[in-house]
């Protein structure tokens, strides 16, 4: 990645120009400082070294350890693309990630085969979603552009927006869940409303209130992991077809009612506004009164 240095930026230091006009993190910084991959003008240059205007700074980033990942002919949906990053709209059931569990099945593993088996892949995800919530899910190409999006989560210039298929109806049209959220105990994967848990808010609205189900959109200021489902239950509403917060569905095999329907970023290494939206799912439309 390179920066010629503008007028407005010239005197200053160049750690000072890769952390903070370039986004370049602490850590990455580091780790290139002491392999020689920070240039100025071509040469390798301690990074308290003052630059000027018209000066070329770079940084070269590191191989990423390749490892071992079996391609999984999956198609997938990818509404948007460019250098640096992916949006995939993730079916559901499908894992993000492969695990001991799915170890050549996830988005992960579809992804490879998507592009052709590359040798040098690395799988990079921004956001993740449970394996039976469908969506939106943004997936970066490098490792400074997964840095860059992860610090606009939960910010104004990274909006996520939910659909849930809820059965009966919050209290109110509008509302939010402010309720902290923890692990029920050591050995379960359930997470529990509760004192001691961490912070979590997530922000409601009534899209249609059906006789037993209703459509309701979210919007989360926290990401803890289950905190729809979580919250949804806490209400007396649970995700429909939720098979651990409330009740199975038989024509929901392996899913829930719950689809990331909508994101809009503020592109932090373009500045391109993107607003991208998938549509609620006819599986899912079809639990509605």
């Amino acid at each position: 990645m390179e920066y010629r240095v503008e007028p407005v930026h010239a005197g200053r230091k160049l750690r000072d120009i890769l952390r903070q006009v370039m986004g370049v993190s602490y850590g990455a910084m580091k780790s290139a400082k002491w392999d020689g991959r920070i240039t100025l003008n071509g040469s390798v240059t301690p990074v308290d070294a003052i630059v000027r205007e018209g000066d070329l700074v770079a940084i070269r980033w590191k191989d990423s350890p390749v490892y071992a990942v079996k391609p999984y002919p999956l198609p997938l949906t990818i509404p948007y693309e460019d250098e640096h990053l992916f949006v995939i709209d993730k079916p559901a059931p499908l894992a993000s990630q492969s695990s001991a569990n799915h170890p050549d099945d996830a988005l992960e593993n579809a992804l490879f085969s998507h592009l052709g088996c590359p040798a040098d892949y690395v799988y990079r995800p921004v956001n993740r979603l449970d394996k039976g919530t469908s969506g939106l899910m943004l997936v970066a190409k490098t490792p400074h552009a997964q840095h860059r999006l992860q610090r606009l989560l939960h910010t104004d210039d990274f909006r996520r927006t939910y659909l849930a298929v809820v059965e009966g109806c919050p209290p109110e049209e509008n509302g939010i869940v402010d309720a902290p959220i923890g692990k029920e105990d050591a050995a379960s994967i359930r997470r529990i409303v509760t004192p001691q848990g961490k912070p979590c808010l997530t922000h409601y609205a009534v899209v249609h209130r059906g006789r037993t189900r209703s459509l309701v959109k979210l919007q989360l200021e926290t990401g803890r992991t289950h905190q729809i489902r979580v919250h949804m239950a806490h209400l007396g509403c649970p995700v429909a077809g939720d098979f651990l917060y409330g009740v199975e569905l038989p024509q929901l095999p392996g899913r829930f009612a719950l689809h990331s329907h909508e994101v809009t970023l503020v592109h932090p290494l373009t500045g391109e506004n993107l607003h991208i939206v998938s549509p609620l799912p006819e599986t899912l439309t079809a639990l509605l009164d």
